[in-house]
């Protein structure tokens, strides 16, 4: 063991040990997050998929810890992002809503100023803090990710599928033919646009070499980098080399182009002798688009998809890797969400996790140390502002029910449906008659829960008028 790696060890276990010694700038871990956009928990090799060839992902799980219940802590894009970047609940910065549900090209809101990222945080530690991709937390100034703690930013400020200039009839018909010409979303760098439309075909490729350039540039000093990707979500879009190389289609292509992506990063930090003092995190910020056929992916044998609360939608590829510090296995009874992210780096970092306000996230820290078991026990899923089911341990409870983007109203239960998630993660069988006291202790928790809710004001309802 090298001086280094001992004196990275010492301070885990002081953190472990519940001891809150900040690390020197020279010892502290570098963070990486690598974020795909409506990727399915059964559209990787490693979690399933028989056909997509995800190799450098494959192996990043193989050398670290893959998780099969990891969770985003939202159903569609701008709230799961508001959650993994502060380590809270939507509900609690106002980043959810019923109908909108996410931001859009004429939004007035987003994330605002008081909320604390990870970026934020970081940064008063002595972090490099880099920010690539897809933000969709507020594309106006006050809300672009240079304003949240992040050092520089390149990408597209919301999705891609939004600037539309189809007309309404022909829009479903565009993602199946999809052309650059037929959106208008900007490319930014900084809080300029620079390109407009971005050439999507490029979008995975230049994210990638701008994510290797802040690599190297910072390889002398801590770093945090957010690499957001636009992809999967549609309308999809491969570069030049990996399209129609996929048995998969186009949605192969474009997975298996973010598989090499992560692999060019992986491999930067292996050449820049960082691999050893370098967490990596891969997720997505929720399950498949499946009203978009073969164009959207796949949940596995998990049910329904993007936008609804059955594991589909929520329960996403969660894959932690840092070599050397994190034993490879694979954790099939412990369950971690998004939100934990937030304040696992904080904790490896030596900054605070805030105290002035109700965080969500929890501490990974003892499980990825292989110290003890995830302190994480329950979880919450939302759909906009109303809480429809919750976890506790391996039952799940459905209070209400609501297809993903299908034209059926909520329907409430009571009693609630009732899953065993590790005899039935396919939620097919409600076993809600043979364990009432599994329902009595998860409407606890709920009680619990929501007495500590204070929904902060909603910044998805807010729009810009016609003249802006």
């Amino acid at each position: 063991m090298t001086q280094q790696h001992l004196i990275l060890s010492c301070a885990a276990a002081l953190l472990v040990g519940g001891l809150t010694v900040a690390p020197a700038a020279e010892e502290r871990p570098n963070f990486v997050i690598i974020y795909a956009d409506d990727l399915g928990y059964g559209d990787l090799g490693c979690y399933g998929h028989p056909t997509i060839r995800t190799p450098h992902l494959d192996r990043m799980a193989t050398e670290g810890m893959r998780f099969t219940s990891f969770y985003s802590a939202a159903e569609v894009c701008t709230p799961s992002r508001a959650a993994l970047l502060t380590g809270r609940l939507p509900l609690r910065n106002g980043m959810c809503h019923d109908q909108r549900r996410v931001l859009f090209s004429n939004s007035a809101g987003g994330l605002q100023p008081s909320e604390i990222t990870i970026a934020k945080a970081l940064k008063g530690r002595g972090y490099a803090t880099g920010c690539v991709g897809k933000w969709h937390l507020g594309h106006l100034p006050q809300y672009l990710p240079t304003r949240h703690g992040f050092d520089s930013y390149f990408g597209i400020p919301y999705s891609n599928d939004m600037d539309s200039v189809v007309e309404p009839k022909q829009r479903r018909a565009s993602f199946f033919n999809p052309k650059i010409e037929y959106w208008n979303p900007p490319l930014m760098r900084g809080e300029k646009i620079f390109e407009r439309p971005a050439n999507q075909h490029t979008l995975t490729k230049r994210y990638t070499e701008e994510s290797v350039a802040f690599i190297k540039k910072n390889k002398k000093r801590p770093f945090f980098l957010y690499l957001a990707h636009n992809m999967p979500h549609v309308p999809l879009f491969a570069s030049e080399k990996f399209s129609g190389t996929s048995a998969r289609g186009l949605y192969g292509d474009v997975v298996e182009e973010l598989d090499w992506s992560a692999g060019q990063v992986l491999q930067t930090l292996r050449d820049e002798g960082l691999a050893g003092k370098t967490l990596v995190i891969f997720s997505s910020d929720n399950g498949p688009w499946l009203i978009f056929d073969t164009h959207g992916g796949s949940a596995g044998l998990l049910r329904d998809g993007k936008g609804s609360t059955w594991e589909g939608g929520m329960r996403e590829p969660g894959i932690f890797w840092w070599p050397g510090r994190i034993k490879p296995g694979v954790v099939t009874q412990d369950i971690a969400c998004t939100m934990d992210v937030f304040t696992t780096v904080l904790t490896l970092a030596g900054a605070p996790v805030p105290k002035d306000r109700v965080m969500d996230g929890l501490d990974l820290t003892p499980l990825l140390m292989g110290t003890r078991p995830s302190p994480r026990t329950t979880m919450f899923y939302y759909r906009g502002t109303q809480l429809y089911a919750a976890r506790k341990g391996l039952f799940k409870a459905h209070f209400i029910t609501r297809s993903s983007y299908g034209s059926d109203k909520p329907e409430a239960h009571d009693p609630p449906l009732l899953f065993n998630l590790n005899h039935d993660p396919s939620e097919k069988f409600d076993v809600a008659k043979n364990h009432p006291d599994a329902i009595e202790d998860i409407r606890k928790e709920v009680a619990a829960h929501q007495a500590t809710m204070k929904p902060g004001e909603n910044q998805i309802e807010k729009t810009l008028s016609k003249k802006n």
